[in-house]
């Protein structure tokens, strides 16, 4: 299946930007990133990788902390037509776990975008259905 997966983050002042960029490879580890200085404004990280092995780290890491249910809603909440957008913390990222932003935190999110030719399957192999926190049922991409 073919997949794609934008990443960008903002890189303020008080923040090193090869810490944003480590805290988003621990998450996507092949992600291609480039540093875009602006002038007058906020730095940006931003990035591309793609196939269903550039989400295998986030694959796991939603099985690990078990929390396939807020994925899930996240995922499911953001869809529209092939897409999914969702935010993620960037010092929780720094430290190798998922996190989830709803609203708008202080150092600001690592975006997300993932483009899918078949976004719903996508999402089951991501984030399956649950029954007492476990997956009903695992699929392959």
């Amino acid at each position: 299946m073919k997949i794609s997966v934008t990443i960008s983050a903002l890189v303020y002042p008080t923040e090193s930007a090869e810490k944003v960029e480590a805290a988003i490879k621990k998450l996507f580890p092949d992600a291609e990133l480039k540093l875009e200085q602006r002038s007058g404004f906020e730095d940006r990280l931003t990035g591309t990788t793609a196939g269903s092995a550039s989400l295998e780290k986030l694959h796991k890491l939603l099985r690990r902390q078990k929390i396939l249910d807020t994925a899930r809603s996240t995922f499911l909440k953001s869809k529209q037509d092939n897409v999914i957008e969702f935010k993620l913390n960037k010092q929780v990222a720094y430290i190798g776990k998922v996190n989830f932003v709803e609203e708008e935190i202080a150092l600001g999110p690592i975006y997300i975008r993932i483009e899918a030719e078949d976004i719903d399957r996508l999402v089951d192999w991501l984030a399956p259905l649950t029954e007492d926190g476990k997956p009903v049922k695992e699929i392959e991409l």
